[in-house]
Protein backbone atom coordinates (compact mmCIF):
# COMPACT_ATOMS: atom_id res chain seq x y z
CA UNK A 1 0.00 0.00 0.00
CA UNK A 2 1.92 3.21 -1.11
CA UNK A 3 0.86 6.49 1.03
CA UNK A 4 1.88 10.10 0.73
CA UNK A 5 2.49 11.17 4.22
CA UNK A 6 1.99 14.85 5.06
CA UNK A 7 2.97 16.36 8.34
CA UNK A 8 1.02 19.40 9.77
CA UNK A 9 -1.80 18.00 8.32
CA UNK A 10 -4.79 19.78 9.74
CA UNK A 11 -2.69 23.69 9.71
CA UNK A 12 -4.12 25.59 6.76
CA UNK A 13 -1.36 24.77 4.31
CA UNK A 14 -1.69 21.01 5.58
CA UNK A 15 -5.27 20.70 5.05
CA UNK A 16 -5.08 22.35 1.08
CA UNK A 17 -2.53 20.17 0.33
CA UNK A 18 -4.60 17.39 1.58
CA UNK A 19 -7.89 18.82 -0.47
CA UNK A 20 -5.26 19.02 -3.69
CA UNK A 21 -3.70 15.31 -3.26
CA UNK A 22 -6.40 13.25 -2.65
CA UNK A 23 -8.29 13.37 -6.04
CA UNK A 24 -4.41 11.43 -6.69
CA UNK A 25 -3.05 10.11 -3.63
CA UNK A 26 -3.59 7.94 -0.70
CA UNK A 27 -2.60 9.86 2.29
CA UNK A 28 -1.30 9.64 5.41
CA UNK A 29 -2.26 12.38 7.80
CA UNK A 30 -0.46 13.35 11.13
CA UNK A 31 -0.71 15.88 13.58
CA UNK A 32 -0.98 16.94 17.28
CA UNK A 33 -4.91 17.46 17.19
CA UNK A 34 -7.84 15.59 17.61
CA UNK A 35 -8.92 17.36 14.14
CA UNK A 36 -7.13 14.75 12.26
CA UNK A 37 -10.43 12.46 12.60
CA UNK A 38 -12.97 15.50 11.41
CA UNK A 39 -10.07 16.31 8.18
CA UNK A 40 -10.03 12.33 7.52
CA UNK A 41 -14.37 12.59 7.32
CA UNK A 42 -13.74 15.75 4.89
CA UNK A 43 -11.68 14.17 2.78
CA UNK A 44 -13.72 10.95 2.48
CA UNK A 45 -16.72 13.20 1.37
CA UNK A 46 -14.72 14.70 -1.77
CA UNK A 47 -13.05 11.46 -2.63
CA UNK A 48 -15.05 8.26 -0.87
CA UNK A 49 -12.57 6.00 -2.92
CA UNK A 50 -9.14 7.03 -1.43
CA UNK A 51 -7.40 5.46 1.10
CA UNK A 52 -6.58 8.09 4.19
CA UNK A 53 -4.63 6.36 7.21
CA UNK A 54 -4.24 8.83 10.60
CA UNK A 55 -1.91 9.42 13.23
CA UNK A 56 -1.94 11.83 16.03
CA UNK A 57 1.94 12.42 16.83
CA UNK A 58 4.06 15.14 18.33
CA UNK A 59 7.10 14.80 16.16
CA UNK A 60 9.62 16.82 17.96
CA UNK A 61 9.01 13.35 20.22
CA UNK A 62 11.11 10.89 19.19
CA UNK A 63 8.89 8.01 20.24
CA UNK A 64 5.98 9.56 18.90
CA UNK A 65 8.33 9.41 15.59
CA UNK A 66 9.02 5.94 16.40
CA UNK A 67 5.38 4.79 16.75
CA UNK A 68 4.56 6.52 13.83
CA UNK A 69 6.65 4.19 11.90
CA UNK A 70 6.39 1.05 13.85
CA UNK A 71 2.43 1.64 12.68
CA UNK A 72 3.36 1.92 8.74
CA UNK A 73 5.37 -1.01 9.33
CA UNK A 74 2.65 -3.05 10.91
CA UNK A 75 0.37 -2.06 8.37
CA UNK A 76 2.29 -3.08 5.01
CA UNK A 77 2.63 1.00 4.43
CA UNK A 78 5.29 2.68 1.79
CA UNK A 79 5.46 5.92 0.58
CA UNK A 80 5.15 6.84 -2.41
CA UNK A 81 5.32 10.74 -1.34
CA UNK A 82 6.39 12.78 2.12
CA UNK A 83 4.70 16.49 1.98
CA UNK A 84 6.87 18.31 5.30
CA UNK A 85 4.48 21.04 6.16
CA UNK A 86 4.66 21.01 10.34
CA UNK A 87 6.86 24.07 11.37
CA UNK A 88 6.16 26.77 14.08
CA UNK A 89 7.00 30.58 13.03
CA UNK A 90 7.69 31.73 16.72
CA UNK A 91 8.82 35.39 16.55
CA UNK A 92 10.53 37.41 19.21
CA UNK A 93 13.96 38.70 20.32
CA UNK A 94 16.39 35.62 21.11
CA UNK A 95 16.64 36.30 24.93
CA UNK A 96 13.16 36.13 25.21
CA UNK A 97 12.62 32.94 24.22
CA UNK A 98 12.66 30.11 27.14
CA UNK A 99 15.20 27.20 26.63
CA UNK A 100 12.39 25.07 26.07
CA UNK A 101 11.13 27.19 23.12
CA UNK A 102 14.61 27.12 21.56
CA UNK A 103 14.87 23.41 21.58
CA UNK A 104 10.74 22.96 20.51
CA UNK A 105 11.20 25.20 16.92
CA UNK A 106 14.59 23.56 16.37
CA UNK A 107 13.36 20.44 16.51
CA UNK A 108 10.26 20.67 14.62
CA UNK A 109 10.95 23.22 12.09
CA UNK A 110 14.20 20.88 11.27
CA UNK A 111 15.09 17.72 13.00
CA UNK A 112 11.53 16.44 12.71
CA UNK A 113 11.43 16.98 9.01
CA UNK A 114 14.52 15.44 8.29
CA UNK A 115 13.95 12.22 10.60
CA UNK A 116 10.71 12.10 8.80
CA UNK A 117 12.60 12.35 5.50
CA UNK A 118 14.90 9.36 6.77
CA UNK A 119 12.26 7.41 7.66
CA UNK A 120 10.23 7.75 4.41
CA UNK A 121 13.43 7.13 2.40
CA UNK A 122 13.57 3.74 4.36
CA UNK A 123 10.10 2.83 3.09
CA UNK A 124 9.91 4.13 -0.18
CA UNK A 125 8.03 3.34 -3.21
CA UNK A 126 8.52 3.57 -6.38
CA UNK A 127 8.64 6.80 -8.08
CA UNK A 128 8.80 8.46 -4.70
CA UNK A 129 8.44 12.72 -4.46
CA UNK A 130 9.30 14.75 -1.67
CA UNK A 131 8.55 18.20 -1.10
CA UNK A 132 9.13 20.72 2.24
CA UNK A 133 7.74 23.47 3.20
CA UNK A 134 10.47 26.40 3.85
CA UNK A 135 9.80 30.07 3.61
CA UNK A 136 10.49 33.09 2.01
CA UNK A 137 12.27 34.11 5.39
CA UNK A 138 14.72 31.52 4.96
CA UNK A 139 16.10 33.41 2.09
CA UNK A 140 18.36 35.48 4.59
CA UNK A 141 19.05 36.03 7.80
CA UNK A 142 16.39 37.91 9.79
CA UNK A 143 16.51 39.59 12.98
CA UNK A 144 13.61 39.10 15.85
CA UNK A 145 12.99 36.26 13.35
CA UNK A 146 16.34 34.56 14.09
CA UNK A 147 15.54 31.04 14.71
CA UNK A 148 12.61 30.46 12.11
CA UNK A 149 14.64 32.15 9.54
CA UNK A 150 18.05 29.76 10.06
CA UNK A 151 15.73 26.44 10.13
CA UNK A 152 13.90 27.28 7.16
CA UNK A 153 17.19 27.94 5.57
CA UNK A 154 18.56 24.96 6.84
CA UNK A 155 15.83 22.82 5.02
CA UNK A 156 16.94 24.49 1.63
CA UNK A 157 20.50 23.21 2.23
CA UNK A 158 19.31 19.85 2.96
CA UNK A 159 16.95 18.70 0.34
CA UNK A 160 19.06 20.72 -2.15
CA UNK A 161 22.04 18.05 -0.75
CA UNK A 162 19.76 15.49 -1.01
CA UNK A 163 18.78 15.95 -4.78
CA UNK A 164 22.46 14.93 -5.68
CA UNK A 165 22.54 11.93 -2.89
CA UNK A 166 18.76 10.76 -3.93
CA UNK A 167 18.55 11.07 -7.70
CA UNK A 168 15.77 9.03 -8.44
CA UNK A 169 13.10 10.81 -6.43
CA UNK A 170 11.71 14.08 -7.37
CA UNK A 171 12.82 16.49 -3.96
CA UNK A 172 11.44 19.91 -4.34
CA UNK A 173 11.81 22.90 -1.27
CA UNK A 174 8.65 25.30 -0.94
CA UNK A 175 9.68 28.68 -0.21
CA UNK A 176 6.63 31.01 0.24
CA UNK A 177 5.64 34.41 1.92
CA UNK A 178 2.68 34.96 3.66
CA UNK A 179 -0.21 32.54 3.32
CA UNK A 180 -3.03 33.91 5.05
CA UNK A 181 -3.90 30.89 6.79
CA UNK A 182 -4.44 32.45 10.06
CA UNK A 183 -5.64 35.07 11.98
CA UNK A 184 -1.82 35.62 13.70
CA UNK A 185 -0.44 35.40 9.86
CA UNK A 186 -2.72 37.75 8.50
CA UNK A 187 -2.36 40.95 11.15
CA UNK A 188 1.72 40.24 9.74
CA UNK A 189 0.59 40.44 6.20
CA UNK A 190 -0.99 44.06 7.62
CA UNK A 191 1.59 44.99 9.76
CA UNK A 192 4.51 44.98 6.62
CA UNK A 193 1.79 47.31 4.51
CA UNK A 194 2.41 46.86 0.61
CA UNK A 195 5.38 44.72 0.79
CA UNK A 196 3.18 41.93 2.88
CA UNK A 197 0.35 42.66 0.78
CA UNK A 198 2.37 42.16 -2.58
CA UNK A 199 4.10 39.04 -0.91
CA UNK A 200 1.06 36.98 0.31
CA UNK A 201 -0.36 34.33 -1.69
CA UNK A 202 -3.54 32.51 -0.96
CA UNK A 203 -3.26 28.75 0.19
CA UNK A 204 -4.58 26.94 -2.65
CA UNK A 205 -2.39 29.29 -5.05
CA UNK A 206 0.66 28.67 -3.26
CA UNK A 207 0.06 24.52 -3.17
CA UNK A 208 -1.03 24.63 -6.71
CA UNK A 209 2.57 26.20 -7.82
CA UNK A 210 4.16 23.67 -5.54
CA UNK A 211 2.81 20.50 -6.71
CA UNK A 212 3.39 21.24 -10.24
CA UNK A 213 7.08 22.62 -9.33
CA UNK A 214 7.42 19.13 -7.60
CA UNK A 215 6.12 17.34 -10.93
CA UNK A 216 8.76 19.29 -12.72
CA UNK A 217 11.24 18.05 -10.11
CA UNK A 218 12.44 21.83 -9.33
CA UNK A 219 14.93 22.32 -6.95
CA UNK A 220 13.05 25.24 -5.32
CA UNK A 221 9.51 27.02 -5.47
CA UNK A 222 8.84 30.38 -5.14
CA UNK A 223 5.18 31.41 -5.87
CA UNK A 224 4.81 34.91 -6.91
CA UNK A 225 6.23 36.97 -9.07
CA UNK A 226 6.84 39.58 -6.37
CA UNK A 227 8.47 37.18 -3.55
CA UNK A 228 10.89 36.08 -7.01
CA UNK A 229 12.34 39.41 -7.39
CA UNK A 230 12.81 39.92 -3.83
CA UNK A 231 14.84 36.91 -3.67
CA UNK A 232 17.21 38.18 -6.36
CA UNK A 233 16.91 41.15 -5.03
CA UNK A 234 18.13 39.59 -1.57
CA UNK A 235 21.54 38.48 -3.44
CA UNK A 236 22.40 41.37 -4.50
CA UNK A 237 21.95 43.84 -1.19
CA UNK A 238 24.87 43.86 1.26
CA UNK A 239 23.93 41.65 4.02
CA UNK A 240 23.82 44.86 6.70
CA UNK A 241 21.41 46.47 5.06
CA UNK A 242 18.83 43.57 4.55
CA UNK A 243 19.13 43.25 8.48
CA UNK A 244 19.34 46.23 9.79
CA UNK A 245 16.15 46.63 7.59
CA UNK A 246 14.33 43.46 9.01
CA UNK A 247 15.60 44.19 12.56
CA UNK A 248 13.70 47.52 12.55
CA UNK A 249 11.05 46.09 10.87
CA UNK A 250 10.35 43.46 13.32
CA UNK A 251 11.45 44.86 16.80
CA UNK A 252 8.62 45.24 18.12
CA UNK A 253 6.79 42.25 16.79
CA UNK A 254 5.98 39.05 19.16
CA UNK A 255 4.57 35.99 18.11
CA UNK A 256 4.50 32.70 19.94
CA UNK A 257 1.40 31.04 19.05
CA UNK A 258 2.71 27.77 19.80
Amino acid sequence: MDYTLITGACGGLGKEFCRQLIKSDDLFLTGRSEKLLLLKEELQRIEPNRKIEIFEADLTNEEDRKKLFDYADENGIKFSGYIGVAGADIQKEFLKYTPEKVVFQIRLNFEANVAVCHAVLKRRAANLKILSVSSMSGSTPMPYFAIYSATKSALINFYTSLRFEVKDAKITVLAPGGIPTREDVKRDIEIQGWTGKLSAKPAEFVVKKALKGLEKNKRLVIPGFFNKFVYGLEKIVPMPVKCSFVAKKWKNKEKDAF
